[in-house]
């Protein structure tokens, strides 16, 4: 990835040194990355929404109105895998390491693949 913006979902108060939340609908906060020609160039916060009305959809929207074109999870329900889909969020998986750093360097480098889905799981009884 060469140019834009990833979001994580992010443990407490996030950032490049911070730790990914294993469940991105119920996370503290999105940590933004901004790639520009393959670098790191800024790094912000942003709190995440209660999704109970709306559903799977208000992280997507929250997501999408903030610029992001990449997503990082170790899991994700397919209905919000769907949906960031229709608004242009390539979605990547790593269910491997916690740090957020080296998971954005991976995917920057492009060692990161697309989630398929057979690899989505069936979430908390319809909550992402």
């Amino acid at each position: 990835m060469k140019n834009g913006r990833i979001a994580i979902p992010s443990n407490g108060q996030g950032g490049l040194g911070g730790t990914r939340s294993g469940h991105f609908g119920h996370c503290d906060v999105f940590t933004f990355i901004d790639v520009e020609n393959g670098e790191i160039k800024e790094v912000s916060i942003l709190q995440n929404q209660e999704h109970a009305q709306g559903g799977c959809m208000v992280p997507v929207n929250l997501l999408s109105d903030n610029r992001v074109t990449a997503l990082i999870v170790g899991g994700i329900g397919m209905r919000p895998l769907m949906g960031f889909k229709q608004v242009g969020i390539d979605v990547y998986h790593d269910d491997q390491r916690a740090e957020i750093e080296p998971v954005v360097r991976d995917l920057i480098a492009g060692n990161l693949t697309e989630i398929t889905n057979d690899q989505v799981c069936g979430g908390g009884g319809g909550q992402v």
